[in-house]
């Protein structure tokens, strides 16, 4: 008798074990990490912020973050699938949705209210200084359209100038060399420009509404991950908080993550969105709704050739994340 209720005994402890080991805590299926590109710009710093002070990690997910310097590449390494999402301005996610049409913006990240600039040579005075001069930008994309909308204001158009590709990063070096008179650029690249003697010309605090970067994920994570979307929306929003309440730290944290000198990350020039701001670009009665700008650069785009049909701006953004102030406790 002893020996069969030792028997029961070895059973049920065996059984516990093994139903222990199965539990639903130990069969959760560790999720891979959200891989998310972004271009070296201020306006992306919460995304280092969240990593460093673990907000995301909080909210329950990995965030894998990688910054590439040209915004081609980063955009070709997204369309391969190297990334999950991406950060980028708006005129950029409308060219990239022509070769990538199952991507979906899901929150904006801040608006350039100056940060953005057109530098010039000593000599260029004013804007009409540039006609049958060399402009530089990064054609085909936002930069394009920001610099045309510049020479409108001096009743020029793209063809009083000579237009040359050249990304933010290469505009100060081509100052120098003389390859372009003037061209489009943004901190850190700024600071280098105008210790180069150059000077500031126009900026995006001339254009309200038209530069906003946002962060987009492919459709199928979207789709397959809804929770670790929303998990970094709230891990980004509470960074945005932590770095508001926390400038000289949040400014640290980017300089070392970006390995960019301190003195060129400020709030100056850009609007930093929270959630209430990001709730008013989907709003059809605001001023800077977002569908009538990205209207205006897929317009754009068609007229020059850039695009070759119009994207189905209905499926591009995707406010679901925005509709309710989310928890910011994981």
């Amino acid at each position: 008798m002893s020996k069969l209720l030792n028997y029961i005994c070895i059973f049920i402890i065996t059984g516990g074990l093994l139903f222990a080991c199965h539990s639903p805590e130990s069969l959760k299926v560790k999720r891979p990490p959200l891989k998310v590109s972004c271009v070296p710009f201020v306006g992306y710093t919460p995304l280092l912020i969240a990593r460093e002070k673990g907000f995301f990690k909080a909210q329950g997910i990995d965030v894998e973050l990688s910054y590439v310097d040209y915004s081609r590449f980063q955009q070709a390494d997204f369309i391969a699938g190297k990334y999950d999402g991406i950060g980028l301005p708006l005129g950029n996610l409308i060219i990239l949705s022509a070769k990538n049409p199952d991507v979906q913006a899901v929150m904006v990240v801040d608006e350039s209210t100056g940060a953005d600039v057109v530098v010039a040579q000593s000599d260029i005075k004013t804007i009409l200084n540039l006609k049958r001069k060399k402009l530089g930008a990064n054609l085909g994309g936002f930069s394009e359209v920001f610099v045309t909308e510049m020479l409108k204001i001096s009743k020029l158009t793209s063809d009083d100038v000579s237009l040359v590709k050249v990304d933010a990063l290469e505009v100060p070096q081509r100052l120098q060399n003389n390859a372009i008179q003037a061209g489009h650029t943004w901190e850190p690249h700024l600071s280098e420009a105008l210790k180069l003697g150059a000077h500031i010309l126009f900026t995006s605090k001339q254009t309200p509404g038209l530069i906003l970067d946002l962060i987009a994920f492919r459709g199928e994570v979207i789709r397959d991950r809804p929770q670790d979307i929303g998990a970094f929306v709230r891990g980004w929003l509470q960074a945005l908080s932590y770095w508001e309440a926390n400038i000289p730290e949040g400014n640290a944290i980017a300089s070392k993550g970006l390995n960019i000198p301190i003195k060129t990350i400020s709030f100056e020039g850009i609007d930093l969105t929270d959630l209430t701001e990001n709730q008013k670009y989907f709003q059809s009665d605001s001023p800077n709704y977002i569908y009538k700008t990205a209207k205006k650069y897929a317009d754009f785009f068609i007229r020059t050739g850039n695009v070759t049909r119009l994207p189905n701006l209905e499926t591009l953004f995707n406010s679901s994340f925005l509709t309710s102030p989310p928890s910011l406790k994981p």
